[in-house]
Order: structure tokens, then C-alpha cells, then sequence
């Protein structure tokens, strides 16, 4: 890998991180815990793959604590903003 390409790889995979802990905190504040949360290692190993979050496993009830504050988000305008998060986020990888 050339080295302007791992910069770049560096650069993609602190992103995802940072993401993840974004996310951790967001779910925290809704009082949900994804204890599987983290960086998918595959993606990380892959010279091709972008890095991405693992939400792993979790139990029902906190399927549920999270279906919930989703739901309660949709209320206050989560969905429309999380979609859009996605899109730029999507633009970006290309």
C-alpha cells in the first residue's frame, strides 16, 4: 500500500471510530448499552472495504430500549437527520 493510501486508510478508520464513539455516547444518553459496539475487524483487515461500525449483539430488552428511543426520535425529527448524516457520509466514501 503506497503511503498516500494508508494516510488515507489511517484517516477513514479514525473516522469510523470516531463515529462509533458518537454513537456509544448518543445511546448512552438514551439509555441504551450495544456491549458488542465497536469497529467491524473485517473491514479493518481489508485493503478495499470501508471501515465500519459493528453494532454487534445485544439482549431484547435492549432491543426494545433502542426501538424505543428510536421511535421517540422520530418524533423529534432523529430519522430525517440520521438520514441525511447517512447520505453526506455515503457521499464522502465514494
Amino acid at each position: 500500500m503506497a503511503p498516500q493510501e494508508r494516510t488515507r486508510r489511517a484517516a477513514a478508520i479514525q473516522d469510523a471510530d470516531e463515529a462509533r464513539n458518537e454513537l456509544s455516547s448518543a445511546l448512552d444518553d438514551a439509555g441504551v448499552l450495544l456491549p458488542s459496539l465497536g469497529l467491524d475487524t473485517v473491514s479493518l483487515a481489508s485493503g478495499y472495504l470501508p471501515p465500519l461500525v459493528d453494532l454487534g449483539r445485544c439482549n431484547p430488552g435492549t432491543a426494545r430500549k433502542l426501538a424505543e428511543a428510536l421511535r421517540e426520535g422520530r418524533a423529534t425529527g432523529l430519522i430525517t437527520r440520521v438520514r441525511e448524516v447517512n447520505r453526506r457520509s455515503e457521499q464522502r466514501s465514494r
